[in-house]
């Protein structure tokens, strides 16, 4: 079976990696891809752009690509796996409608309203000076977000209530597009966050192992929001009787209600937690697809091949599928371009991929491109390294290690990635 990828970042490359461990899959096409899936062996880059979906089906089908992974949030909310589908092919990914799940804070908390999923309370405002008055109202500590897709960067953690009213002006200012016109203001929630990345035929559900990853750009989890600094699996935190909540509280009524909806949801259901200081599994959020970088963590884990799982929820029959995971831990540390998450650098070469990888981790390509026989950054995000380990002191220890063998100018790391369950 040949497989074609959509998207760009480290997710992406992880899940080509991935699909490329089994015995099964004999080619992967990633569109774009990025420099490290085009140094993969069996795989390619397809310089092509994600929406151009027809573009897509059509050289998925001239080449007998029969499955095809989405990776980002905005084709999935565009409309991709409903356009593929309707040309003959295996889409792993939610179709549009199902999206709305990340694609609209709004719609999601009304969704979990619905269903009676334990989460903040929230109002949505399409006018500024409408928010503005509700957070007169209701004070700080408050978290404010963007409606739509904003890559991660949309939601502040207000601690001051002129954090927040500075948060509302720049979603109304046209800072992150169409996504900031309508805002979300949730109350503010204390304890640990994890992340549960679920995979769904639209009628089973099943948990992959729970991971935990470092949002803030500063070590401590202090300074702005990113896309995600680093990640580790399967947290502690998320004990087995935590994750049995989790299922019956969460993940099911989630699929029950999208179902009342008359939305067959299939591919990843990714649930954002808060877990209380009383135990309590809250939803912070959902996405429509796998996290980055938390996938760096949890796929290195996954003993079943990646496409059974994804063909059993395609095809329907998840019920049956034996999901297996190795023994361990697993760690990955996000490599930043110096600047990130506002205006970074591009161009710097990368030198010590090679070397990292001879330490036994992984190194997964997020913001590369190729120049020549050299790599280079071509991102904020530029690479995430995982180390695998008995424990999570051998996994964090692994990508350190390999850390210390890479290089470029502008490099930046948080140092203090899995704090939290280091020895």
């Amino acid at each position: 079976m040949k497989a074609l990828v959509v998207g760009s970042g480290g997710r992406e490359h992880t899940l080509a990696w991935s699909l490329l461990g089994s015995p099964r899959i004999t080619e992967v096409v990633c569109v774009p891809g990025n420099g490290g899936t085009a140094a993969l062996p069996h795989c390619r880059n397809l310089a092509m752009n994600p929406g151009d979906f027809e573009g897509i089906a059509r050289f998925a089908l001239v080449n007998n690509l029969e499955l095809v992974v989405v990776g980002p949030e905005q084709p999935l909310a565009d409309g991709i796996a409903d356009y593929l589908q309707t040309q003959g092919l295996k889409v792993f990914g939610p179709c549009q409608a199902g999206a709305q799940i990340e694609a609209s804070k709004a719609w999601a908390k009304a969704l979990m309203v619905e269903a009676a999923i334990p989460t903040a309370r929230a109002e949505a405002f399409s006018d500024e000076a409408a928010a503005l008055a509700y957070l007169k109202q209701a004070g700080a500590p408050i978290v404010v977000k963007a409606d739509g897709l904003a890559a991660g960067k949309g939601v502040t953690v207000a601690q001051t209530l002129e954090e927040a009213n500075q948060a509302v002006s720049d979603a109304f200012s046209g800072r992150f597009g169409a996504a900031g016109h309508q805002v979300v203001i949730e109350e503010f929630m204390t304890g640990q966050e994890a992340s549960v990345l679920a995979v769904t035929d639209g009628q089973t559900i099943r948990p992959l192992v729970p991971a935990q990853d470092h949002k803030t750009i500063g070590e401590g989890d202090t300074g702005p929001n990113t896309g995600g600094m680093g990640a580790y699996a399967p947290t502690p935190v998320v004990t087995p009787e935590l994750m049995a909540r989790v299922q019956s509280e969460v993940l099911e009524p989630a699929i029950a209600t999208l179902r009342r909806r008359g939305i067959d949801y299939r591919g990843v259901l990714y649930v954002g937690l808060m877990i209380t200081p009383e135990g309590i599994p809250k939803v912070v959020e959902f996405n429509c697809r796998f996290g980055d970088p938390e996938t760096q963590a949890v796929l290195p884990l996954l003993e079943t091949p990646l496409e059974e799982v994804m063909l059993a929820c395609i095809e329907g029959r998840l019920d049956a599928l034996d999901l297996r995971w190795k023994p361990g831990a697993a760690a990955c540390v996000v490599v930043a371009a110096e600047g990130y998450p506002d205006s970074y650098p591009k161009g710097m070469e990368i030198f010590g991929l090679e070397e990292a990888a001879e330490t036994g981790a992984l190194v997964f390509h997020a913001g590369t491109r190729r120049r020549g026989d050299s790599t280079v950054a071509d991102g904020g995000r530029v690479l995430g390294v995982t180390g695998m380990g008995d424990s999570f002191e051998a996994a964090i220890a692994n990508a350190y290690e390999a850390l210390d063998k890479i290089c470029f100018e502008n490099m930046y790391y948080r140092r203090d990635i899995g704090y939290r369950v280091r020895g």
